[in-house]
């Protein structure tokens, strides 16, 4: 006996706002997500009505209903990046990825403080530089371990100042010297 799949119906608007509702009850997202979504949706299964889907509307509706805020996603994303040890560059080109406006990705950039802090919180976690296990880091490894937190997003300077510091201490004498300015 073969199971047979039947196509599904296409959709109208009562389940295309359904499924938008479904979405943002299950993910935190952004407008352009939800609208990403709701295309790939019209696209599989097709549309029933003459014209063409209102889905910039229904994003809009939720977004002015509170369902969706990319203000406050950028928020939660950016400090979840910072938090992972992700650098500026990373953390916007993620909310750029996401469709936040330009805007609002600049309100989220994190200042300096905050950016050596997730540079210290990745060398702790990937053990790199002070927090390494060898005593001596000979110059290629010095390199990989700079290379490893440029690739994370963080600037230069930072890179080798967290790299180069003497021991853990110095490296985190240097992250509350942001604070404290």
């Amino acid at each position: 006996m073969s199971a047979k799949r039947r196509n599904p119906r296409p959709l109208d608007l009562p389940r295309l706002e359904e499924m938008a509702l479904a979405y943002v009850a299950r993910f935190a997202t952004t407008q352009a997500k939800l609208r990403a979504y709701l295309v790939r949706k019209v696209r599989e299964r097709g549309w029933e009505g003459e014209d063409a889907p209102p889905l910039d509307a229904l994003v809009e509706r939720y977004a002015q209903a509170g369902y969706v805020d990319d203000e406050t996603w950028a928020r939660m994303k950016a400090g979840s990046l910072l938090r992972r040890g992700y650098g500026a560059r990373r953390v916007r080109e993620a909310l750029n990825q996401a469709g936040v406006d330009e805007d609002v990705r600049e309100d989220m950039a994190p200042g300096e403080a905050q950016q050596r802090e997730a540079a210290l919180a990745l060398a702790r976690r990937r053990r790199l530089g002070p927090f390494s296990r060898q005593d001596e880091i000979d110059r290629p490894t010095r390199e990989k371990h700079i290379a490893a937190l440029l690739r994370a997003g963080h600037g230069l300077e930072v890179a080798r100042r967290i790299i180069e510091a003497r021991d853990e201490r110095a490296a985190e004498e240097w992250v509350a010297e942001a604070f404290d300015e």
